[in-house]
């Protein structure tokens, strides 16, 4: 069966009974990996590390010699308690063998945690285990945490911020990568656990990771490549950092009249970024981020680049629908600023 995003959480803290294996899924891998961490913890409980009550398996061991799989969900371990089974990087090729392992699963044998990032929805992989009556699918979103969410976190790391510290964790969770938020809030749990004042917002902005230039670095990327599904949540992200639609215009404006630089070089000197050159404004060949960006939009010239600009502000535009009042319109002007007459 597939959990909802709520069923889903509730979960990995304390897993149902009866249920023997969950596949875990999603495009992000950092939230991937926390969420199997998280629901390895729930059903091996304490000290299954040291206990040797946990076996890792890597998907290239199961291609290799595929009765591996059930062969370690029916072992036994030395240590009283349960044991789980823990297979990584899972694809569709995997089905057969995990077929197997759950058909054969019965009371006593080790639970089975099975992770792969971006498996398709029609996938051989996610219909065995939605179709399985004592499997889970838990499918992953790259949506930032919602209030509940965000307290039990702070409840888990024992954490007592003030009004003030707690909106701006709320600003922090919409704007970092679930990893990096995580690494926060254990900074956060360090630095409170050597006093007992509240935790203020002070202390949050001093320990939140800088991320302005990499968002805006990853949209950039984003739009070059066409991946307009990604355009929304990233625009949403640089809203929550205080990114203004406008400031999204003007990097992409500098990133196009960079990759036409770049263009020119090449046909210069055959080299796709050249040392820079401050009277000209070249990119520097020791950035590979912006040579990398350069590169991928710089290939076909002044032409391609009216394309890719003309695209990249339709989706900007189109992103607009999902923002509110000033914002979207702030969004939209940006986008009519990159394409004359754009509605």
């Amino acid at each position: 069966m597939k959990l909802s995003s709520r069923e889903a959480r509730a979960f990995l803290r304390a897993p149902r009974p009866g249920i023997a294996a969950a596949l875990i899924t999603g495009e992000d891998a950092a939230r991937v990996a926390l969420a199997r961490g998280d629901l390895v913890a729930a059903w091996a409980g304490p000290g299954a590390e040291a206990e040797m009550r946990i076996d890792r398996l890597a998907a290239a061991e199961i291609r290799r010699n595929p009765a591996l799989l059930p062969d370690a969900v029916k072992a036994r371990g030395f240590f009283p308690g349960t044991r789980v089974v823990v297979l990584d990087e899972a694809t569709d090729g995997l089905a057969p063998a995990l077929q197997t392992a759950l058909e054969g699963w019965s009371a006593g044998d080790a639970h089975l945690v099975v992770a792969g990032a971006g498996l398709p929805a029609r996938g051989a992989l996610r219909r065995l285990f939605e179709a399985a009556r004592h499997a889970v699918v838990i499918a992953l979103y790259d949506d930032p945490p919602d209030p509940a969410e965000i307290e039990a976190l702070l409840r888990e790391a024992d954490l007592h911020p003030d009004p003030e510290a707690y909106e701006a964790i709320l600003a922090a969770a919409q704007s970092l990568p679930p990893g990096e938020f995580r690494g926060l809030l254990e900074k956060l749990s360090l630095y409170q656990s050597a006093g007992t004042e509240p935790l203020t917002a002070e202390a949050v902005a001093a320990l939140a990771p800088a991320t302005g230039e990499a968002g805006m670095e990853d949209l950039l990327l984003a739009l070059s490549e066409g991946r307009k599904d990604r355009v929304p949540t990233l625009l949403a992200r640089l809203s929550a950092r205080g990114g203004a639609p406008v400031a999204v215009a003007i990097a992409l404006a500098r990133h196009w009249r960079a990759a036409l630089l770049v263009k020119a070089a090449r046909r210069r000197r055959g080299r796709a970024c050249r040392p820079a050159s401050p009277g000209r404004g070249d990119p520097a060949s020791g950035d590979p981020a912006r040579c990398g960006l350069a590169a991928r939009s710089a290939g076909g010239g002044a032409a391609a680049d009216r394309g890719s600009r003309s695209r990249a502000a339709r989706r900007i535009h189109g992103a607009a629908g999902g923002l509110a009042g000033a914002d979207a319109a702030q969004a939209g002007g940006a986008a009519r600023s990159l394409i004359p007459g754009l509605p």
